[in-house]
């Protein structure tokens, strides 16, 4: 449906059983399992899909080795079965990634390990040869049955630097694993949100939109697009807000009812840097790392650049997060340090993103041991009753989502009529074996260079059957100073809730993240945006000055190295021969 059949829709019938509060990954997850269940469910997001702390994470589907340190065994545990489902249900998006851990000691870490793990205070001390054997050895051990990648390795001093001559040459040894990385988290939460639309005619989402309190004590959504509301009658709310929990209990809940706050995020910013050195060093592998500090860092291969983070910095306000200078210094410090020899000039970093980690509130002093696990609270109400999603990391969204839905199912007394362990997510459905005959069948269909269905089902996967279908009913051509097509973002722009050109460019695409923005691609883009949303002159430009401001506020990339990565006349004139 439409923007305006979704209000529409609900103007005619306020009444539905749950109203999910929250876009982000764990939002989209309750909302998608809720739909399955055949509940009438409304998911209301105050920005855009995935746009807050989904679109922030380290792009790392693991585990959590470091956990084992805290003593999170479950976690750990829950993290490795969802990582290994991820891997299945998803994999156009989702794959394995050999990471590699430096190691400067032998024993040391393991009295203050030891300390941690019994939840008394100590800083974080550099993990050893022993430690880190030990906490792999276990990881190993919780995926046995699985098997789904190679068991942990170790390499002494020779041999890691003949494979990685750039490391730091007072390594003892490395040891190598695997984990799994995702490529487009903000994909996988447009794919959650179809797969709930598509589940159930009673399912609806709308974001740029926010749920309020009316003067009669019921509720309205009210859509920040156009301003207007619709009243609507949840029996029951999901508050799926991360950071910003706490912010939306206040404006839903009167203060008898709100508790304590139950939110204490952390903020974790990452770099995106151009560096062929840098990124030849790395080979195929993530070098997971510690800072001098103790602090864990990664570093990896990313869409063609490296990915480099983060930091763990309490915050009180989530909406003023972004990649400060101290952060960004910080960053490149560790890096310094792991990999000594590698210049990074200021102007190689392409792209910076930094988010809040939605952790329970704690009084620790060391953002390290603040617990990574979720868990549901409930909160009573003259209106409608609020379960609240609790802590949680990315990768295991899927088991949340389903602690959630069963909360909300036992309250409303429905049962559970589907399990989503092994539900295939978007573009993973039907995957084939042989990806090769796959890309050639459709490009028979389609009509369509084959080079070119394979890139729409790297970013698709089997989704990219419907892209190529509508891109083959009309004229294409290429996006200006970009990979994409005219016709790829008209389909973005028509099926997946586009309203904003940040929408478009920072997640329905990977043009802003892999450094490749530029202003002719974005002036094309928003002459595209601005026709299919019939935009005036004066809203057309408002829109771009808005997102102008966004990627230098929030990710450190002026107009001038916009420009400056524009294709000139004679690149283009090549290009069209």
């Amino acid at each position: 449906m439409t923007r305006k059949e979704t209000l529409d829709g609900l103007r005619q019938s306020p009444k539905v059983d749950v109203c999910v509060l929250g876009g982000g990954i764990n939002g989209l997850s309750v909302f998608r399992e809720l739909a399955l269940q055949g509940l009438r469910v409304l998911l209301v997001e105050k920005h855009d899909y995935c746009s807050g702390a989904s679109a922030a994470l380290s792009r790392m589907v693991h585990g959590g080795l470091r956990y084992l340190e805290n003593g999170e065994f479950t976690l750990v545990k829950e993290s490795l079965v969802e990582r290994d489902r991820l891997l299945r249900n998803a994999p156009h998006l989702v794959a394995p990634l050999p990471t590699t851990v430096p190691v400067f000691d032998t024993f040391s870490g393991l009295a203050n390990g030891i300390v941690r793990f019994l939840g008394l205070s100590r800083r974080p001390s550099r993990r050893g040869a022993v430690a880190i054997k030990a906490g792999l050895s276990i990881y190993d051990l919780l995926t046995r049955k699985r098997a789904l990648m190679p068991r942990h390795r170790f390499r002494g001093r020779r041999a890691t630097l003949a494979k990685w001559p750039a490391l730091n040459p007072r390594i003892r040894s490395s040891a190598t694993y695997y984990d799994a990385w995702v490529s487009h988290p903000e994909r996988i939460g447009i794919e959650l949100l179809q797969d709930g639309l598509s589940a159930s005619t009673e399912a609806a989402a709308v974001n740029y939109a926010e749920l309020r309190r009316s003067e009669t004590g019921g509720y309205v959504v009210v859509d920040r697009i156009d301003g207007l509301s619709v009243e609507v009658e949840p029996k029951l709310i999901v508050n799926a807000t991360g950071g910003w929990i706490d912010i939306t209990n206040g404006a839903l809940l009167p203060p008898d009812r709100r508790g304590a706050p139950l939110m204490g995020g952390t903020k974790g910013s990452h770099l995106i840097i151009d560096n062929a050195r840098l990124r030849d060093a790395l080979g195929d592998h993530m070098i997971y790392y510690e800072n001098e500090d103790g602090r864990i860092c990664i570093l990896f291969p990313y869409l063609g650049k490296v990915l480099v983070g983060s930091t763990d910095i309490r915050v009180d306000d989530p909406e003023t997060v972004r990649c400060e200078a101290e952060e960004r210094d910080y960053i490149l410090q560790s890096l310094a340090f792991v990999l000594p020899g590698m210049e990074i000039k200021r102007e190689e970093i392409v792209f910076q993103f930094s988010g809040v980690r939605p952790l329970p509130a704690s009084s620790d002093s060391f953002t390290g041991r603040i617990p990574r696990d979720h868990f549901c609270t409930l909160l009573e109400n003259s209106g409608a009753p609020v379960i609240c999603m609790i802590g949680g990391k990315w990768t295991t969204f899927r088991s949340f989502g389903e602690l959630a839905a069963d909360t909300a199912l036992k309250r409303l007394g429905r049962p559970r009529r589907i399990s989503t362990a092994d539900c295939p997510i978007g573009g993973g459905r039907q995957f084939p074996a042989d990806r090769a005959s796959w890309i050639a069948a459709l490009a028979d269909r389609s009509g369509l260079a084959q080079p070119r269905v394979a890139a729409l089902f790297a970013r698709y996967g089997t989704d990219a059957a419907k892209v190529a279908t509508f891109i083959s009913q009309g004229t294409d051509a290429p996006m200006l100073g970009s990979d994409y097509s005219v016709r790829e973002m008209l389909f973005l722009i028509r099926n997946e809730a586009v309203e904003h050109l940040d929408d478009l460019l920072l997640r329905r695409t990977t043009l802003a993240i892999s450094g490749v923005l530029s202003l002719a691609t974005l002036d094309a883009t928003l002459d595209l945006l601005a026709a299919e949303k019939s935009w005036g002159d004066e809203r057309r430009a408002s829109e771009r000055a808005r997102f102008l401001a966004l990627l230098r506020d929030n990710h450190g990339v002026d107009e001038a190295m916009l420009a400056a990565r524009s294709p000139q006349p004679e690149t283009e004139a090549r290009a069209a021969v």
